[in-house]
């Protein structure tokens, strides 16, 4: 039996599901979290998304998410649920991996190339565009019509990880799901302006000042920034805000790899890192799983302890290997 047939198998016979998705979770791991449940509620399944309470509030190009039914507190049942989990290529990147040891059957779905296989079924589908073009190709094989409610986040995934249609994981199949989503009654303006216009002020201000603060080491290959506390506190801006910053990064002529280290609010003492490669001669997940991290080979991303100059000689070291 194929890992897709098992897959479809658990849903069809299963009657009550919990869905979770990645830390720090991105266009990508929202969409197919929304896109999943209303897909299964046209199939009148039981089912809960579920995330932790640190990652709110969400980024604000995600505030079409705001009015999803997410909870916070694990389901009392959840050892009679199938636990679904979307676009977590490791158990690790989830603040909820505590929740494999309640669950009997844990469905793995997720494009990442080097997804560790964690569940009781896994469907790792290595070439897609994204998670949720793994979902929309599961409706097919449930059959399960597309319904605007479906297709809208479904779209933000597939748009989000794209790179709006940009990158290099953009193939016929994206094309062809995203025709399909609109034909279901994707407003695809409407939903570029929610995810790329009308931002808050303080997201500006803190670009501003990552830009600022903007490096460049191995002769360009590498264009880094890092977001301290002090720069969050003077742009009066949040974590999410930082959503996006690496990607102006990206754009630099000579670029290899763009980075940017973020100093956590509320306390915590952990960068967080993100890393773009721009041609595929270096891929980041390789970086990133080197610190316990993960990702694509042109997105990834880790935390450290490391400090400014120490992680600065790291990703130099890291990089430089690669291209070498």
């Amino acid at each position: 039996m194929s890992d897709r047939q098992e897959v479809v198998d658990a849903i069809n016979n299963g009657s009550s599901f919990c869905l979770i998705t990645h830390e720090n979770p991105d266009g990508d791991a929202l969409g197919s979290l929304l896109g999943t449940h209303r897909l299964l509620g046209a199939l009148g399944k039981d089912s809960v998304m579920l995330m932790g309470a640190d990652e709110f509030p969400l980024a604000p190009e995600y505030k079409y998410f705001a009015d999803a039914e997410i909870v916070t507190t694990v389901p009392a049942d959840i050892a009679d649920r199938t636990v679904i989990f979307l676009d977590c290529g490791n158990i690790d990147r989830s603040p909820l991996a505590g929740v494999c040891k309640l669950a009997t059957t844990i469905v793995n779905v997720d494009h990442h190339h080097d997804n560790t296989r964690f569940g009781t079924i896994n469907l790792v589908v290595g070439d897609a565009s994204s998670t949720g073009e793994i979902v929309w190709s599961l409706a097919k094989d449930l059959g399960v019509a597309l319904t605007r409610e479906i297709a809208d986040p479904l779209y933000i995934a597939l748009v989000t990880d794209t790179g709006k249609f940009m990158y290099e994981n953009t193939g016929v199949a994206a094309h062809t799901m995203a025709a399909e989503l609109i034909a279901a009654g994707v407003d695809v303006q409407a939903i570029y302006r929610e995810l790329y216009e009308d931002l808050p002020y303080s997201k500006l201000r803190l670009l501003e000042r990552a830009l600022r603060n903007v490096r460049r080491y191995e002769e360009g290959a590498l264009t880094l920034t890092y977001v301290s506390l002090a720069d969050f506190a003077a742009a009066e801006a949040t974590e999410s805000d930082s959503e996006g910053i690496v990607d102006h990064l990206r754009a630099v002529e000579g670029t290899k790899v763009a980075a940017m280290a973020r100093e956590l609010q509320n306390g915590r003492t952990r960068k967080k890192v993100s890393l773009r490669s721009t041609d595929g001669t270096v891929d980041v997940s390789i970086i990133a799983r080197e610190s316990s991290g993960g990702g694509h080979r042109q997105a990834a991303g880790f935390s450290t302890d490391l400090g400014e100059d120490e992680l600065i000689a790291f990703l130099r070291a890291q990089i430089s290997a690669q291209l070498s």
